[in-house]
């Protein structure tokens, strides 16, 4: 099952559970680092199974003034993350950002993620009034958004702590 909640709201402590599990505790982060200051306007989108969430992500509208760069997470030490180039043309805005996704490991493969990101895209579409999409995907999630009708837009970088990462985008 896919769930939505709109900015406003705080998703439940189930849903950063699996956010940790899956994006930061591989990493060696400690707990908090999931956590991202404008959690609350944002929105989240998430796949459950037997009353688990087992796959999440997030959108969030990049403010007019913004390029996009911020702070990786929301834990001490956050890594710098790069701006988006192709937000300085007008007819890319109103944007937002996709990050924070993930799927737990045994549920990989199914097709949640596809399911939560295109929650996502619609629900910033319909919400945000968006025209275009920005994410900065690590190195091997590149295909899979390529095959969701992403488009790489820069060349790699390293987000330390992280790894590889490339920004990708998406018109709508």
């Amino acid at each position: 099952m896919i769930s939505v909640s709109l900015p406003g709201t705080t998703p439940s402590s189930e849903y950063y559970d699996c956010r940790f599990t899956v994006l930061r505790a591989p990493l060696g982060f400690k707990r908090g680092a999931e956590l991202l200051s404008d959690d609350n306007q944002a929105i989240h989108a998430w796949a459950s199974h037997d009353q688990t969430v087992i796959a999440v992500g997030r959108a969030h509208l990049i403010p007019n003034n913004s390029d996009g760069a911020g702070s990786d997470h929301g834990g001490p030490g956050a890594v710098k993350i790069p701006g988006f180039g192709p937000l300085s043309q007008p007819s890319n805005r109103p944007a937002f950002q996709i990050r924070q996704m993930g799927t737990l490991e045994n549920f990989r493969r199914q097709g949640l993620a596809a399911k939560v990101l295109t929650s996502l895209e619609e629900a910033a579409k319909l919400h945000l009034s968006a025209k275009a999409g920005f994410l900065q995907a690590r190195e091997h999630a590149i295909g899979f958004y390529q095959s969701q009708g992403w488009q790489i837009i820069d060349e790699p970088y390293l987000i330390e702590g992280i790894g590889p990462h490339r920004s990708m985008m998406k018109k709508f």
